[in-house]
């Protein structure tokens, strides 16, 4: 019986005076145990039982959409209150993405609708996509076959695919050199985004914060460590307890989390400008133009902000009694070394942000496509573990080839506040390092960046998705 509804519903003769009938008899079906309510537990049997492919936790997430007097449950005028306007929001996605109006969804219209929210996929990558939506085998979607896949999945648009593949910074890993997200129209428009950047902020400040120890102990080894000096992880970490105890682990924590919030907000606004100045068409950005975007948006937040960046690695390099606080050190640092001391190792640090992005940003794009070629059978949806996998092989990549420009950014933010230690521009500090410690000198610290890398996209993810779910997000 459950197969003859599902036919009715989803046939295309359906018109819309034969709506509330169908919505009863579907709602009858649903309603297993007659209380006239359904359920979360009935709403999943039902759509199993009717073959309907519900994604994780959409029955949830429709009973909770639609749910108005919030008792978990849903009677028959939230029922079909919720179908009604979800279908209507179906409806206007179906006809957004139908460039040519046939009436058919094709592979070429489901590439270009990506494109345009700034996710390139590959034909191949794009069909993929299709034929999770495509039941009888045309590799095209119609109106009934799109509404029969998203009808009873939360998702009333492509964006849930956009939120699968986009690559998100909210994978805090400390640093911040990653081309920023990107956002829909209708995310600006309702004011999504800066609810998520807001989330990624809080994500990072709480990943941050938990993995500063390990940022410390890499810093302390970046300046430090040298042939003639080997310091260990743990020989680093009993020196450090020895000086300062255990709040000394968090030095320099305090103004990286403070930092966030202008850096977001700025490469944010920048990288909204830079699109639309390097964009060769209004309103579409090809993959070149937003990592030249980002890039300059990058460059631009780091402008701002690197006086800052200053002040962490002093504070985080700091002994006991040197610094009361960020005031203090601000003001020293201004009265022995003057002004330009606070863009020490510019240079090297804006360096930086185009292999790190650009590697970064291929990298997952490649996993990304390699995944949507190999691997996606019934759905486009990765799941969380190919996500995070894809977001973390690529950052530590990114990080990887930029690693030698921030250790001597790092060197020379330090070097004024080292006894004795010359002050080097970029081109000598390199040449010296080479001369004294090889290429693998380049490389101190990378043992502890790398240590911090797993546990700072595992915290920033769990943060975000609670911060998400606080601040009424839908997934």
């Amino acid at each position: 019986m459950y197969q003859v509804v599902r036919k009715l519903f989803f046939t295309d003769c359906r018109c819309a005076g034969d709506t509330p009938e169908v919505y009863e008899e579907l709602f009858a079906r649903l309603d297993t145990n007659k209380d006239g309510k359904v359920d979360v537990s009935e709403l999943r049997a039902g759509l199993a039982a009717m073959g309907i492919k519900a994604g994780k936790g959409a029955a949830e997430k429709i009973v909770s959409s639609g749910d108005q007097d919030k008792d978990d449950r849903l009677d028959f005028n939230e029922f079909s209150r919720y179908l009604k306007e979800h279908e209507k929001k179906l409806r206007l996605t179906f006809k957004s993405l139908d460039k040519n109006n046939d009436g058919k969804v094709d592979p070429l219209e489901i590439k270009q609708a990506l494109a345009d929210l700034g996710l390139d996929i590959s034909t191949d990558g794009a069909q993929k996509i299709l034929q999770s939506i495509d039941v009888d085998g045309t590799m095209t979607v119609d109106w009934n076959e799109w509404r029969e896949h998203f009808l009873f999945n939360p998702a009333t648009n492509l964006q849930e695919i956009i939120r699968y593949w986009k690559h998100s910074t909210v994978l805090d890993i400390g640093d911040s050199l990653a081309i920023p997200d990107e956002f829909t129209e209708e995310e600006k428009t309702t004011g999504l985004w800066w609810k998520q950047l807001s989330a990624g902020a809080m994500a990072g400040a709480v990943s941050r914060t938990g993995t500063a120890p390990l940022d410390r102990m890499k810093v302390f080894m970046q300046v430090h460590a040298s042939k003639s000096n080997k310091i260990s992880l743990v020989g680093g970490f009993k020196q450090m307890l020895k000086e300062g105890g255990v709040t000394s682990l968090w030095r320099g924590n305090g103004i990286n989390v403070l930092k966030i919030a202008p850096e977001t907000a700025i490469k944010f606004m920048a990288y909204e400008q830079y699109k639309k100045l390097l964009s060769s068409e209004p309103g579409k950005v090809k993959t070149h133009e937003r990592f030249m975007a980002g890039s300059l948006a990058g460059a631009t937040a780091q402008t701002a902000i690197y006086p800052m960046e200053v002040m962490k690695t002093r504070l985080t390099l700091r002994k006991t009694g040197q610094y009361s606080g960020m005031f203090d050190c601000a003001k020293k640092i201004l009265q022995k070394e003057g002004l330009k001391a606070f863009y020490k190792g510019y240079v090297p640090n804006i360096l930086g942000i185009i292999p790190y992005a650009g590697i970064d940003l291929a990298v997952y794009e490649t996993l990304k496509n390699l995944w949507l070629s190999h691997y996606a059978k019934d759905t486009a949806n990765p799941g969380i573990l190919v996500l995070l996998g894809c977001g973390t092989m690529s950052s530590t990549c990114g990080q990887l080839a930029s690693y030698p420009l921030a250790l001597i950014r790092t060197r020379m933010q330090a070097q004024a506040s080292l006894e004795g230690s010359e002050q080097l521009p970029m081109n000598l500090m390199v040449k010296r390092i080479l001369e004294k410690d090889g290429f693998f000198g380049l490389y101190r610290g990378i043992l502890p960046n790398f240590m911090k890398v797993i546990p700072a996209v595992s915290i920033s993810y769990v943060v975000y998705e609670y911060m998400r779910s606080g601040l009424g997000i839908q997934k």
